[in-house]
């Protein structure tokens, strides 16, 4: 029998799956559920709430980027010309379109919005900036930085 909701709607076995899928995404179900002491096909049942209920959204492979040509990381802060809806919306349509961006936040502040984006180098990144971001709608003013290191990159969350 299952244990009544606790934090977040999870029970401590929900909790600890979670927590062990984000360390390791590819423990296999005998192996999860070992180690929250479920039978494997309640673990089944369980992992797959957690999916269907929205805890996990996807499992992916972590790619080393240096390893695929992608060694240079940069943060770009974006200046609007304009703070309307539809000002927002066509930016965000256009920057969702470039692959290169790994992510895209909508910020307070100095800037509008954080650009996470990865390239082979700066001339790489030279490139795509005069090339594509600055091209984006309604995109008064960038400013670029480049990671030196990555201190704490993806880290799983804390709850």
């Amino acid at each position: 029998m299952e244990e009544s909701s606790t934090r977040f709607g999870l029970d401590r076995i929900g909790l600890k799956m979670l927590r062990l899928l984000q360390g390791n995404g590819r423990l296999t179900n005998a192996e999860l559920a070992q180690r929250v002491d479920v039978s494997p096909a309640t673990c089944h049942r369980r992992t797959q709430r957690l999916f269907d209920d929205g805890y996990i959204k996807h499992v992916r492979a972590m790619v080393a980027p240096d390893k695929v040509d992608r060694g240079a990381l940069v943060m770009v802060g974006v200046v609007l010309d304009r703070s309307t809806p539809e000002s927002f919306a066509a930016f965000e349509a256009a920057v969702a379109k470039l692959r290169f961006v790994l992510d895209c936040h909508l910020v307070a502040g100095d800037f509008d919005y954080f650009l996470k984006i990865r390239v082979a180098n700066m001339a790489d990144f030279n490139r795509i900036h005069g090339e594509q971001l600055i091209g984006l709608p309604g995109v008064r003013q960038t400013r670029t930085f480049f990671v030196m290191k990555e201190v704490v990159d993806n880290a799983p969350l804390d709850f």
